[in-house]
């Protein structure tokens, strides 16, 4: 399938590169945002003249009150200074003028590409179907900071997860297209052993999604900063905790001690499904590209568990909270790179 005129890949490889850059951007922006309690920080959502921050102290004063309004403010936050509102206003307001600039980013150039005649009707449909979903993405986190706003001053962490979900599927649905229009060309080299690759490879794939699903669970029930020794849970391997809410089914999904437990132990399933994919396939590819993007995939697992521990063990620090969410984005894509010369072939 076509996606652009050859004559032009060049600018339109940069202008994904760019969108998909300013995206993976905008996630490790939006896990800030949880991990410093930021995102309660505005209490409305207004998508026009949202774009324009307080400009001066009357209008400090108008947003500080209305905060101070807010159930985050009165039960975690009471007696702040002014000061130290600003820092997680700002946080949350770059979070949403980041979201407002990637929507700029990618249409004006499409919308450009598509009237020149530099992209082909696929591209323009799949450009059409990115910004319905961008637009989707930007009604679901205004749906999620709601869910903060009535008592618990927490968002739901289900809607965070859906959030992160449709974050990650943008911003891999961009990088898709980015490697379409990159790698116009098959890669005959591993010819026989490319279909074989994509179940595997798929397969991992998922596994880290749900793990990626898994730590939206542990960031919004704040899950992290309880048993923070490592194997075991402050001496046992499953607390007797983990069993106390009913039904039995709500401890996998509301209580936090499970839910830790499910994300430790959860990430050795994925590091055994890439190890065992690297040995199936990472020696026995002559692309080099593969072969390269298999020897990151495995370092980049290394890290990610290494960081994982820390993570845990510092009681999730921003610093280290932070790039353990950005290597898993690294190692989704990564795997999304290898998974897309797998089914491209098959196709």
């Amino acid at each position: 399938m076509t996606l652009i005129d050859p004559q032009h890949r060049k600018p339109v490889a940069a202008w994904l590169a760019v969108v998909c850059t300013l995206t993976f951007g905008m996630i490790i922006l939006g896990g800030l945002t949880r991990l410093t309690d930021s995102g309660l920080s505005m209490v409305d959502w207004d998508p026009i003249m949202g774009a324009v921050p307080p400009l001066n102290e009357q209008d400090w004063a108008e947003v500080f009150d209305q905060y101070r309004q807010s159930p985050q403010y009165l039960k975690e936050n009471k007696g702040m200074p002014l000061e130290d509102f600003k820092f997680i206003f700002y946080m949350e307001y770059f979070h949403r003028l980041l979201g407002r600039f990637i929507g700029s980013v990618f249409a004006l150039p499409w919308l450009f590409f598509a009237i020149r005649g530099w992209v082909k009707r696929p591209m323009i449909r799949h450009g059409l179907a990115i910004l319905v979903l961008g637009g989707a993405q930007g009604v679901i986190g205004w749906y999620m900071v709601q869910s903060g706003l009535v008592d618990v001053p927490r968002v739901s962490h289900f809607r965070l997860a859906i959030h992160l979900s449709l974050g990650i599927a943008l911003f891999s649905y961009v990088l898709c297209l980015a490697f379409a229009v990159f790698l116009p060309h098959r890669d005959h080299q591993d010819g026989d052993l490319l279909p074989r690759l994509t179940l595997p490879s798929l397969t991992a794939l998922t596994l880290v999604g749900l793990q990626i699903v898994s730590g939206a669970f542990v960031a919004g029930l704040r899950a992290g900063h309880a048993y923070n020794t490592f194997p075991m849970m402050h001496g046992s391997f499953l607390p007797s905790a983990a069993w106390s809410y009913t039904p039995w089914i709500s401890n996998f999904l509301e209580n936090p001690v499970m839910v830790q437990f499910v994300h430790r132990w959860f990430a050795w399933v994925v590091a055994a499904a890439v190890v065992a994919l690297f040995v199936a396939f990472g020696r026995r590819l002559h692309s080099r590209r593969l072969r390269v993007s298999f020897i990151l995939l495995l370092a980049c697992l290394g890290l990610q568990v290494t960081l994982g521990v820390l993570t845990l063990l510092t009681r999730v620090p921003v610093s280290l909270g932070s790039l353990h969410q950005a290597g898993a984005v690294i190692l989704w894509s990564i795997l999304l790179f290898i998974s897309f010369h797998g089914w491209t072939r098959r196709a």
